[in-house]
């Protein structure tokens, strides 16, 4: 009630942007302490329509807060939860105080209060937010337990509580977590056990520098990256057998991967050995008894293998005899000298065989003594099995030989990370890069292994010279990564905002050329391949640039993975075409993408940039009404190219961008029409 009086009382509150997103907004620049944003207001104004510093909408409600390293102080809002559409909230890295507000948006998907000087405990509210998938809050002052509050939680992707002053032991219900892959609680004062962790599907556990007790349950060592130190886990002996019923089994606790006892478990100084010394006697015994009982069966055994080898050689030889197909004396004698060098043929044939079938079925699961430390220790995989049937499928990976190749998913060897999952450069044992990108959304969390090798197999089909091509993929543990070649020049989002030495390679001619070439790529989508298929993540970010400068446009086929929720993010990017906020995505509606790309290689502006004046953030409402004034035209071309193009290119070009980002989808041209065009103009250039 105090909410609704107070959106009443409100002055000039009621512009494009929603009341109540206009009253939650104005209580967050009041509860910050009056920062320096452009546009910001302590009463009223209309953060939509005005373009707020860091403000995303689509259409009258507030959808995104991003103010990260803004240098923001005073504290958060209580009133949080007045946000009607809100699903991001980022004010990391900021100096931000006081503690986590109860009342929070229901819609957030993405929270992130990371490096900031929050106090008190995480709030029970938590559970609340069914839709949330990613929460940092780590490097925080914050204390207490964690909340019991997780059950909701299902969607939840990434959890980040480090580097914080909390306590207790992990609540029951974070078994709940049924889409967790990343949870980092290092560097905290957590106790008890691990086994609500052991069951959940991560591939990114830290868990240093704590206070966690007990044994490491075993599934948890078969994590791709586990990081466990600084942890007083149980290493203590556990009892012998009694004397008179000596048993085979381990005498001790398997030690987990980080833990060095402080003291030699064998030695006779040990505290942890109470017995006397007739019965350290007994025992010592006891094992010499053991030992030789054990050593014996071995030698029968290898006994059994040999005669069973040299029987199956004899009739290997008697069988090839009889069947008439060794013919030759001479090759016969050869055959016999050379140790039976032909009978290798038909046995590696069969068991190249079985390898192809077993190739098709899941790898079985890590052992636990494949872990050493904090990585796995694996045999390296040279290069990836291909199906027998189609050879064109792409090879197989493993869980273990992803993580060797990347170096355990190291930062190093991060490249990006977008709403697909996280990509890192690899370096296979031949030298060769590759780029592998990890999916996590929670979309993937629900498909079956069958749904996902479609989605291989579908991807896979898709064959352009401007296409990232995919080299393999892996399916194992839960997880679902694909492998792709590797672009030595980043992206083109890069190279024109980021990167100077690419930035000056690209004349007038090479950004006509790159724009030939990804409306080639979107070509053949349309228009080509079978099936035919909308991108619908059209963006510079997923142009990448190979060692000559070519493009191979990214995420191609992945579009079934794309959360309905993204449209609208896609919109607010500046690359999503009106249509978008019906819900309707056609193949015009990568038309028009491809437009805003076309408008970063004429301008060098992002298709979204904050940094400018009101009117000048969206590129397409900027621009599109200079399109037609050669003199406005020529003043909005990206000041590196030095003047250094024809009039009548660019007026050429000007008029293809038009025509890609008309506001009706039936006015935009197909792909194959805009193809044409564009290489019209590359031989003009000429």
């Amino acid at each position: 009630m105090m909410g609704l009086l107070a959106i009443l009382a409100t002055p000039n509150c009621f512009g494009n942007t929603d009341p109540r997103d206009i009253f939650a907004i104005n209580s967050l620049y009041a509860a910050l302490g009056f920062p320096p944003l452009p546009g910001w207001l302590l009463s009223g104004g209309d953060p939509c329509s005005e373009g707020w510093q860091g403000v995303q909408c689509v259409n009258s409600n507030i959808t995104g807060i991003v103010l990260n390293d803004a240098n923001l102080g005073g504290e958060l809002s209580e009133n949080l939860g007045a946000f009607v559409s809100i699903i991001q909230i980022d004010l990391s890295n900021n100096h931000i105080g006081g503690g986590i507000p109860a009342d929070l948006p229901l819609t957030l998907k993405t929270f992130f209060l990371s490096g900031n000087q929050l106090t008190g405990s995480i709030p029970d509210s938590l559970s609340m937010l069914g839709q949330l998938t990613d929460l940092s809050l780590n490097n925080n002052h914050l204390s207490g337990i964690i909340p019991d509050s997780f059950q909701q939680l299902t969607a939840l992707v990434n959890l980040d509580l480090s580097a914080n002053n909390i306590s207790g032991p992990l609540p029951p219900s974070m078994t709940n977590l049924l889409s967790i892959s990343t949870l980092h609680l290092e560097d905290n004062h957590l106790i008890g056990l691990l086994t609500v962790l052991q069951d959940l599907p991560l591939i990114d556990l830290d868990i240093k520098n704590n206070l966690f007790s007990g044994p490491i349950p075993p599934k948890l060592l078969s994590i791709p990256n586990f990081r466990s130190k600084g942890n007083p886990f149980n290493t203590t002996i556990i009892p012998l057998p009694p004397v008179s019923s000596p048993s085979p089994s381990s005498t001790f606790e398997t030690q987990p991967p980080d833990i060095q006892p402080d003291n030699q478990a064998l030695g006779p100084s040990s505290p942890v050995l109470s017995h006397s010394s007739n019965e350290h006697n007994s025992i010592w015994h006891n094992k010499v008894v053991w030992v030789a009982i054990g050593g014996f069966l071995v030698l029968i055994l290898l006994a059994l293998g040999l005669c069973v080898r040299m029987s199956r050689r004899r009739k290997e030889k008697s069988s090839i005899k009889v069947s008439g197909h060794v013919k030759n004396p001479m090759l016969n004698k050869e055959n016999e000298a050379s140790n039976g060098r032909n009978d290798l043929l038909p046995r590696f044939n069969s068991k190249q065989e079985k390898l192809v079938t077993v190739s098709k079925r899941p790898t079985p699961p890590l052992p636990p003594q494949s872990l050493v430390g904090e990585r796995v220790v694996v045999k390296p995989v040279a290069i990836p099995t291909t199906t027998a049937k189609n050879a064109n499928f792409p090879g197989v990976f493993s869980i273990a030989s992803l993580q060797q190749y990347t170096n355990s998913f190291s930062q190093e060897n991060l490249i990006g990370r977008g709403i697909l999952g996280t990509v890192y450069r690899a370096r296979l044992p031949n030298g060769k890069l590759l780029a592998v990108k990890k999916l996590e959304n929670a979309t993937l969390k629900q498909w079956s292994d069958e749904d996902f090798m479609g989605l291989v197999s579908n991807v896979s089909k898709l064959r352009n010279e401007n296409i990232v091509r995919v080299e393999g993929y892996c399916s194992e543990h839960g997880q679902r990564l694909f492998v792709y070649e590797h672009c030595k020049n980043g992206t083109l989002h890069e190279a024109l905002h980021f990167d100077d030495e690419i930035h000056e390679k690209l004349s007038w001619n090479a950004r006509v050329r790159l724009a030939l070439q990804a409306a080639k790529a979107l070509e053949y989508l349309h228009e080509v391949c079978k099936p035919l298929v909308v991108h619908q993540n059209f963006k510079s970010t997923n142009i990448l640039l190979d060692d000559e400068l070519n493009v191979r446009v990214s995420d191609c086929g992945l579009a079934p993975l794309i959360p309905s929720s993204y449209v609208s993010q896609l919109q607010g990017l500046g690359y999503g075409a009106p249509e978008l906020e019906s819900g309707s995505y056609t193949y015009q509606s990568d038309v028009y993408s491809f437009g805003v790309v076309m408008l970063e290689l004429l301008t060098g502006r992002k298709a979204l940039d904050r940094s400018r004046s009101r009117g000048e953030q969206f590129l397409v409402r900027w621009a599109v009404p200079r399109l037609h004034d050669i003199e406005a035209l020529s003043r909005m071309v990206d000041p590196s190219l030095d003047a250094a193009y024809s009039s009548k290119s660019l007026s050429r070009f000007a008029d293809i961008i038009s025509l890609c980002v008309q506001a009706e989808p039936e006015f935009r041209p197909p792909m194959s029409e805009i193809v044409q065009n564009l290489m019209h103009m590359s031989k003009i250039n000429e």
